[in-house]
């Protein structure tokens, strides 16, 4: 799969508000067929910080998600929201979904 973290850091005035302004981005993107996840959190310790974590099946998903519509739109609107490029990290890795923490394990779980 292809495995993508990727940071936003908002404008102080557009932080509280940005899972609305990201929603469409964010359910049409859920919407994909080649999408496993794509998942907004804010940081705990800035509050004008946002993570994406978010995974696509193979190149193939991760290609068709960069060539869509809603993909070109966020990238022409959703700059105008932030303080700077976004910070990314983006990989590819075998499996299709998340692995257990072993070193946390909850018995019974």
């Amino acid at each position: 799969m292809i495995f993508i973290t990727a940071k936003f850091q908002v404008k102080p005035e557009h932080a509280d508000a940005w899972p609305q302004i990201s929603q469409r981005f964010t359910e049409a993107t859920r919407a994909e067929p080649g999408c496993l996840w794509f998942d907004w959190s804010r940081s705990l310790d800035d509050p004008q910080e946002y993570v994406l974590v978010e995974a696509f099946r193979d190149e193939a998903a991760g290609g068709a998600h960069v060539q869509s519509e809603h993909f070109r739109t966020a990238t022409a609107e959703l700059p105008a929201y932030l303080v700077r490029t976004p910070k990314i990290v983006n990989v590819t890795v075998e499996g299709t979904d998340w692995s257990e923490l072993g070193e946390m394990a909850v018995p019974g779980s």
